[in-house]
């Protein structure tokens, strides 16, 4: 129960509470996006995210990954049968080229399933690990379910058009960095071409080989998944790296026509933000960032600095200026606070946005400075001192007339 629980606040990390950086629009052949900046785990761009939707091929992240997780050595090897090939020619199916009776490993398939997007593989590997496709996808309805895709739902392994088969681009995208923790799938799911354990066979990327096709240019992607069928268009999930910045978009149901769309949605999604935000020095370390004043110690204040560097993605166009600084807590510094004492947290602010905190820690003992209490409060000191002056006199004076009359007595 720990272990789900860690999970679902994960995924929810990713899914709520996340900022858009802004609400530029894009223009996107697909109906259907999300752009994530992965290492602030921030939204940088959204269209219809949330609506249910046919996924096509992107349904195969569930499938490897839930077969990844459920196979203890991916080198084992297995005999496929004709059971692998069933209904694909009749669905129009991509396949990845495996052959009736060929001996291929759990890596092979895995290879096949996430490259060329092969239901060959998804249907051999439905069949090894669970007995069969009704077991199988109960397995990843399992694992939506734990995953906290509440939007989510399969009904087959290969994500052909099915009723009842369907997910949103932002659980989509939940799902792929759940997918990506996973040594296993990343190695796969970044890699160009991979040549079967029996040197047969050599499957390629579909990413990679449109690429190379229709020469676009998008050498910062780093790998992902497509999908086609007539309900979900053209569909892409996939990683991307540039400038330090780590990305992740998810688009579905764009037109078949006139080319690879989905390639030129992540073109023009992933280079409006790598050309027009980087990751920027919000703090540096040293940096002073507070300064409190004192009361009746040998330190006339005590200034507080940045224990480390802080970047955050933000415009080109950022300066250190517009930032905002606003501090909560303790406003006067006495020797009677301990170090180790919380005085407050400083928030640096841009756009309303929250870039940085840091917690204000006394670190060192002040001294309590005499002087300085005596100057601060010098007319209650002259104070008292003339009324002990007066009180002086006064009893001078009582003792004075005691001793006349004792005189007078006598």
């Amino acid at each position: 129960m720990k272990k789900y629980l860690m999970i679902a606040l994960m995924i929810l990390a990713i899914g709520i509470g996340t900022p858009i950086v802004n609400a530029v629009e894009l223009d996107l052949n697909s109906k259907n996006a999300i752009l994530y900046n992965l290492d602030e785990n921030k939204v940088l761009y959204e269209k219809d995210s949330k609506e249910k939707i046919a996924i096509a091929s992107m349904t195969k992240i569930m499938t490897a990954i839930v077969a990844i997780e459920h196979i203890d050595n991916l080198d084992e090897k297995l005999i496929l049968t004709w059971a692998d090939f069933s209904g694909l020619v009749e669905a129009n199916a991509s396949v990845a080229g495996f052959r009736f009776g060929q001996t291929v490993t759990y890596r092979d398939l895995l290879y096949g399933l996430l490259l060329p997007s092969g239901a060959d593989a998804a249907q051999a590997l439905t069949r090894t690990v669970a007995g069969g496709k009704g077991r199988f996808v109960e397995m990843m309805n399992e694992k939506a379910k734990e995953l906290n895709l509440e939007n989510t739902h399969f009904t087959n392994e290969t994500g052909l058009d099915e009723e009842g088969h369907y997910s949103t681009v932002e659980e989509v995208a939940q799902l792929f960095q759940y997918a990506l923790k996973n040594e296993t799938f990343k190695e796969i799911i970044t890699t160009s071409s991979y040549t079967t354990s029996d040197n047969s066979m050599t499957v390629h990327s579909t990413i990679s080989k449109n690429k190379k096709r229709y020469g676009i240019d998008l050498d910062y992607v780093q790998g992902g998944k497509t999908g086609t069928t007539w309900n979900a268009g053209l569909c892409l999930a996939s990683i991307a790296t540039a400038n330090d910045v780590h990305y992740m978009l998810v688009t579905a149901r764009a037109p078949y026509n006139e080319g690879p769309k989905n390639l030129y949605d992540a073109k023009t999604a992933y280079e409006y933000f790598i050309n027009n935000y980087k990751n920027q020095l919000v703090v540096e370390q040293g940096e002073k960032i507070l300064t409190l004043d004192t009361l009746y110690t040998k330190e006339d204040s005590v200034t507080f600095y940045a224990e480390d560097s802080h970047q955050k993605y933000l415009p080109n166009e950022f300066k250190k200026d517009d930032l905002k600084y606003e501090y909560d807590g303790e406003k006067i510094i006495t020797s009677k606070m301990k170090p180790g004492t919380k005085l407050g947290k400083m928030t640096v602010k841009y756009q309303e946005e929250v870039l940085y905190e840091h917690d204000i820690i006394l670190k060192e003992q002040l001294s309590f400075d005499l002087i300085k209490y005596l100057k601060a409060h010098i007319e209650i000191v002259i104070g008292g001192i003339v009324v002990v002056l007066l009180l002086l006199i006064l009893l001078l004076i009582l003792i004075r007339k005691r001793m006349k009359r004792k005189h007078t007595t006598r």
